[in-house]
This record gives C-alpha cells, structure tokens and sequence, in this order.
C-alpha cells in the first residue's frame, strides 16, 4: 500500500504533505497494524515484525516529505510528525487493555479473566487466576499480559463501579475538604513585571 500510494503524487496538482501523512494514518496503520495483539505481548519475539514494520514506515516518511532515500529513519519521521512504530504499538496496547473489561459478564474473555470470587459451588478452573507462574509463562499471549497489568494494579476493576459515577466521585463525597484558588494570569504577569521594574530601579 505504502508503494501503490506514490501514485497518488503524479497528478497535476499532487497532494500536501499533511494529506499524505493523513493517508498513512487512516489507511495504512490500521491494516498493518490488525490484530497485533496475536504477536505484540510481554516476552514476544518481535524483531522480524518490527524489521517490517521500521522498513514500512521509513518508505511512508520518504513518500510523506519527498527526502532522499539515504537519510536518516529518525530525522525524517520526526519532520513527518511520525511516531515511532514500537512507541505506537506500546500506546494501542496499553489502551486495548481494558477492553476485556468492557464486554458484557458472560463474554468467554470475561469468564477467563474473572479473578472475583464465584457465588457458584464449582469455580471455574480454566480462568487465568487459577493457573501458577509457570503456567503463565509458557502460555504467553496478550490475555496473560492483560491479566498481569490489569490486576496487579486493580485487584477487581468494573467500569460500572458506584465511584465512578457522577455523584460518587471522591471529589463529590468531600467536597469540603477541596479549595481552588482562581488566579487571573493577566493580573499576574503585570504583578511580575512590575517587580522586575522595581527591582531594575533599585540595581
């Protein structure tokens, strides 16, 4: 895709750098990027897909800015206002973390990643808090990395939890222990003016 989208600079006019590089961001990323959690988790080898997806990026900040090929990877996808792809991937991953935690209580996700206690006799013992150290390592995978970051932050997290309403919030409950000082920056910065004038009259 990144090679058939130089096509798109042979006409008359061409098109802007900041439309090229919004090409690359709403077309080009999501599909080389689909699904990446199947490959992109703790203790994954990652340098044939990171050597892929460099080489990619590289091709698009050329194409985006019309430099040379022998520039530099870092100079150019700075000027391009790029993120580095490793730097990209750790933000979508961090984000899609909480998604399991959005699906509705009989997802099969859900089901494996409940580490609550069950009202049922017969726990399940297929979930992921049920499986030891060892166990977890040898599985690997983007719901193992989820489990460890989500729960040993959060011992249970529901997105529904009272606390998070409004109403609820800490800020709302004790309201009378919070004070906020309005400050007017333009009053302020006369204020600081005037005292270095004053402190320039007296050197």
């Amino acid at each position: 895709m990144v090679k058939c989208m130089k096509l798109l600079g042979n006409s008359s006019r061409g098109i802007f750098p900041i439309q090229k590089c919004l090409l690359y961001q709403c077309y080009v990323l999501p599909i080389a990027l689909y699904n990446f959690q199947l490959w992109f988790y703790n203790k994954a080898p990652l340098s044939y897909h990171m050597k892929i997806l460099n080489k990619m990026q590289r091709r698009a900040a050329i194409w985006i800015l019309g430099a040379f090929k022998t520039s530099l990877s870092e100079g150019i996808k700075a000027i391009a206002e790029i993120i580095p792809i490793k730097f990209h991937l750790q933000k979508l991953a961090e984000r899609s973390l909480i998604h399991s935690f959005k699906l509705l209580a009989n997802h099969i996700i859900r089901d494996l990643m409940d580490d609550l206690p069950h009202q049922s006799k017969e726990p399940n013992p297929h979930t992921v808090g049920s499986l030891t150290n060892q166990q977890k390592n040898i599985a690997k995978g983007h719901l193992i990395d989820s489990y460890n970051k989500s729960y040993s932050i959060f011992l249970s997290f529901s997105p529904l939890y009272q606390e998070f309403t409004p109403g609820f919030c800490l800020a709302d409950i004790f309201s009378d222990c919070f004070s906020f000082n309005l400050t007017n920056k333009k009053e302020k910065d006369k204020n600081k003016i005037h005292a270095q004038e004053l402190d320039n009259m007296v050197l």
